[in-house]
């Protein structure tokens, strides 16, 4: 039976279709996004189109189910944790070691969490430890049931408490499952309150290891917003959750689409998607990056009656080496055609001349015919020009055989072509009527940009017979506190920033972006590598896309190319990234399947992939990736710039690109691309900062643990020029000086306890900001780095002269200064030939006084596409912002808009994206708003305790 709710949503919606007319009825293409309805969790049975939906979500897609808060724990017993602290620990196994009254004290005192292998050199395989530990229960606790939460154990354990065994998980011998993962798990486990002791209690662990390291190993934490230690993917994935999600749509269609064809297109949806119309299976897809598409017409219901499309997503087990986000969290849209039509992406437009005083442009259009018999159309193409005049037209004929299916080539030629380019991305649009019987019975086009790109080992690559050097930034596909939601707003946002920060390209890390991403590129220039996969049939995670490469490679990478091969803005075509078998046998022949496949439906780009030293084949030369880069136009190398000089020696075609470096190592790509014409260009890792890879950015002193990443409370990666939310960060500022856009650029590093130094992690950069306050240091030595282009550099405090460095090559744009702390005004100042040429300043703020609130845009469209980010500022009396205010915001929103999501910089400390509340991280945090359609003012109030809170008004019409 139908829910009211899901009624009221059909009806919005249809009523949102006027069909006026036999012109307006020629092909319907309208946004599906609106009133869809969501529940998480499985859902059996919710295929069905009769099925009670009444109590599911009424929301709007674009939408990304992880970045929402997890549900409310429904188990209202206290919980304790054990895990940290001073535990007794010995190895071997005997019965007697859980009972209350064993004598530990010969056992060895450890400090946990930690595996028994760092705490006790204790590494032998198949092997069992035992921790004990006695405790004194809070007084909230006694007499209750409670939870005791003893952490992360690996491998296997049993729990006792007061020698009563009160859980365990994974496998004891002799039946060990490790199918269960348990070392992944947290174990908490249920206390009756019958077993507390009035005074103290005796917690006994039991550890079983099969391999590797064991022990006691983490601490586990409550789940916070949208983050739990429970998270499959773990830091991987920044601690968030998938599983399985359901979507319903109820739409009617009438009258005036009667016998004509229907179908909807994801854009997409994050993964192995199950699609089912009115009961009746469609189809599934797996991979969650690429665009899919469905025939609804043979199980529509006639016109005027309601529909039912049900969408069932699985993002299950451990799948993914970043955030990806889960559910329907790209556009949807309904497309309505007659029998005689362009089919999807069935436009095809290139530029085989482009000179300044003129360009040809091909169209090539495909037709198809639904009908019982042939069909003699008319094709009439038009060109508009940036302004939207017509620029050209043409017109074909040609007869489509009855169930048949053709292309049409155009040739048109356009004089004094406004040309595509970074600098001007002058957009033209190519707009097709497809006519038969002198009727015009569809009609449709598209954008795209007049130009010329290539690429040679000798000069390098160009765009319209310009030099360019690719300046470049990898970019995941998050949205920050929107999660994987992508918003159009949000997307063109994320290249506004780039653009703003100097970078002309972006690698799209490592699959297939949106394609209002790449409307994005098109219009504000910025130019793309476009990268299919991030494995082909060896994967990277036990439930990744090597699951389905076999089966679907073929159709995803036709997805992606047939969809964005009319982007100006896509340059390369990037078919892997760091791909297991990249050298094997195997691997070449899939390469050349994958190249060839991409040339055929677009020969026009270049076809490149990102190889790295083979650290996942210890003992294998890099001089073994020779076959693979033979098969490529364009060679990827992911850090390793050392080989430019020597492969170039050997090969001096190759052309080659660095498609991931280290932001620390800057200065030294950027001299690489500068004077080596056959490197086109460098992609630091990465643009932006992104959710999961958590921490692999990281400082961090000597006496803390080293390796790739961090581990809880750390969930974003923090190796972005750009942070979560958008703000510059220090290596932004030092690139701006490398790139020649600022001549100076100072920045302090924050306090180091005495004795202790700094590690940076290859992905990081030293722990610096720009500000000039820290109290409790006056006296102490701080580092203060100016980067500059300038011959030399003066830093003054309060006038006085600290002291004066020259720069040189060798200094790689970088002074550093140390001094003692004192409030007042830090200035460095540029010099050349003795000569002030530049300065910047920082003042020392005072005591938090009243918050600042600045807004982006204003006014922003009245549309659920649109939206207006927040900075928000706590700022001292005189208006200067307190860079070490961390104080916790309160949002209220009122009027013609509401709270889409709120973040901060801070990559280690868990929050919510959707309460009205955020703490500041540098003094800094955001807010972001969204229209809820209709035109009016959104007021947006700011509080902190102890200061003057802010008010902002957004205007959306």
């Amino acid at each position: 039976m139908k829910s009211p709710l899901a009624a009221l949503a059909a009806l919005i919606l249809f009523s949102a279709w006027p069909l006026v007319g036999r012109e307006n009825s020629l092909r319907l293409e309208q946004p599906f996004d609106a009133g869809w309805l969501f529940h998480r969790g499985d859902s059996p049975g919710a295929e069905d189109a009769g099925f009670d939906d009444a109590g599911w979500r009424v929301l709007d897609v674009p939408h990304d189910w992880s970045i929402e808060d997890l549900p409310s724990a429904t188990n209202s017993l206290p919980t304790l944790g054990v895990a940290r602290g001073v535990w007794r620990f010995t190895r071997g196994d005997r019965a007697d070691w859980k009972l209350t009254e064993f004598d530990d004290s010969t056992w060895q005192s450890v400090n946990l969490p930690a595996y028994w292998n760092d705490h006790s050199g204790y590494t032998n395989e198949n092997c069992f430890g035992w921790y004990r530990r006695r405790i004194r229960l809070p007084e909230t606790i006694r007499g209750k049931d409670f939870l005791l939460n003893v952490g992360v154990v690996d491998d296997a354990d049993e729990t006792f408490f007061n020698g009563e065994r009160i859980g365990g998980i994974g496998g004891m011998p002799p039946k060990v499952d490790s199918s269960q993962q348990p070392w992944t798990k947290p174990r908490i486990y249920r206390v009756p309150a019958a077993l507390v002791h009035e005074g103290e209690n005796v917690v006994a662990v039991r550890v079983f290891n099969s391999s590797g390291k064991g022990g006691l190993c983490a601490e586990a934490f409550a789940p916070v917003g949208p983050f739990s230690t429970e998270s499959p993917g773990g830091a991987s994935t920044g601690y968030v959750v998938g599983g399985t999600g359901w979507y319903r749509k109820h739409f009617a269609l009438d009258a005036a689409n009667t016998g004509r064809l229907a179908s909807v297109l994801f854009d997409g949806v994050y993964m192995d998607t199950d699609v089912w119309l009115n009961g009746q299976h469609l189809g599934n897809h797996p991979y969650g990056y690429t665009p899919f598409a469905f025939d609804l017409t043979s199980h529509l219901r006639p016109a005027g009656e309601t529909n039912v499309l049900a969408v069932r997503v699985r993002n299950l087990g451990k799948n993914s080496r970043w955030y990806s986000g889960s559910g329907i969290y790209r556009h949807v849209r309904l497309i309505v055609t007659g029998q005689l039509h362009v089919p999807l992406w069935g436009v095809t437009v290139t530029t085989p001349q482009v000179a300044r005083d003129r360009a040809t442009v091909k169209v090539v259009t495909t037709l198809k015919n639904t009908l019982d018999h042939e069909a003699a159309i008319s094709l009439r193409t038009r060109l508009l020009g940036p302004n939207g005049r017509r620029v050209s037209s043409t017109e074909a004929q040609a007869r489509v055989s009855a169930g048949g299916q053709m292309d049409v080539p155009q040739s048109l030629e356009v004089r004094s072509p406004a040309l595509w380019s970074p600098d001007k991305p002058r957009l033209y649009r190519a707009e097709v009527e497809v006519l038969t019987d002198g009727q015009v019975v569809d009609r449709t086009g598209t954008t795209f940009g007049i130009r010329d790109i290539r690429f040679s080992a000798e000069h390098g690559s160009t765009i319209n017979g310009e030099a360019l050097t690719l300046k470049g930034g990898c970019l995941h596909h998050d949205n920050g506190p929107l999660g994987a939601a992508a918003i159009d707003r949000a997307e063109e946002r994320r290249v506004e920033l780039m653009k703003a920060s100097g970078f002309n390209a972006i690698r799209t890390s490592h699959n297939p972006p949106s394609a209002a991403f790449l409307d994005a590129c098109d219009r504000l220039g910025m130019l793309v590598i476009d990268e299919a996969f991030d494995c082909w049939e060896q994967g990277k995670n036990p439930d990744d896309y090597h699951l389905f490469f076999k089966d679907w490679w073929e159709r995803d990478l036709a997805a992606m190319v047939l969809r964005d091969r009319n982007h100006p803005s896509v340059i390369l075509w990037s078919i892997g990234n760091e791909i297991p078998e990249r050298a094997d046998p195997s691997g070449l022949e899939i390469t050349r399947h994958l190249s060839d496949a991409v040339k055929r439906l677009d020969p026009t780009r270049p076809v490149t992939e990102a190889l790295c030293l083979f650290w996942d084949h210890p003992g294998r030369a890099w001089s073994n990736s020779t076959p693979a880069f033979a098969l490529l136009d364009v060679s990827g190398y992911n850090y390793m710039d050392a080989q430019y000089r020597p492969d170039h020696l050997e090969f001096p075609g190759r052309i080659m690109v660095g498609t991931e470096s280290y932001p620390i190592a800057a200065w030294t790509m950027w001299q690489a691309v500068e004077h080596c014409p056959w490197v086109v260009g460098d992609f630091v890792w990465t643009g932006f900062d992104y959710l999961g890879e958590s921490g692999i950015g990281h400082s961090r002193l000597d006496n803390e643990p080293s390796g790739f990443g961090r581990t809880w409370p750390w969930f974003n990666a923090y190796c972005g020029d750009l942070d979560l939310c958008g703000f510059k960060k220090p290596q932004s500022r030092y690139r701006d000086v490398l790139w020649l856009r600022s001549p100076l650029e100072m920045l302090v590093h924050k306090p180091i306890p005495p004795g202790r130094t700094e590690h940076v992690s290859d992905w990081g950069w030293p722990d610096e900001l720009p500000g000039w306050t820290w109290p409790g240091e006056e006296g102490k030595a701080l580092q203060v780095s100016v980067y500059s282009s300038c011959e030399a550099v003066r830093l003054e405090l309060n006038g006085k002269e600290i002291a004066t460095k020259m720069l040189d090559a060798t200094s790689k744009l970088t002074a550093r200064f140390e001094g003692p702390y004192a409030p007042g005004e830090l200035r460095a100042i540029g010099l050349r030939g003795g000569k002030e040429v530049a300065s910047q300043k920082l003042r020392t703020a005072g005591p938090p006084r009243r918050l600042r609130l600045i807004a982006d845009r204003s006014p922003i469209h009245a549309d659920r596409n649109d939206l207006c980010y927040i900075t928000v500022e706590v700022t001292d009396a005189a208006g200067i912002l307190v860079p070490t205010a961390a104080l916790p915001v309160r949002f209220a929103v009122s009027g013609a808009g509401e709270l889409a999501g709120v973040g901060s910089g801070n990559p280690r400390e868990p929050e919510s994206f959707q309460a009205p509340a955020r703490t500041t991280f540098q003094g800094r945090c955001l807010a972001i708003l969204r229209p809820k359609g209709a035109a009016g003012l959104i007021q947006l109030r700011a509080e902190a305790d102890g200061i003057e809170s802010a008010t902002i008004s957004v205007r959306a019409k």
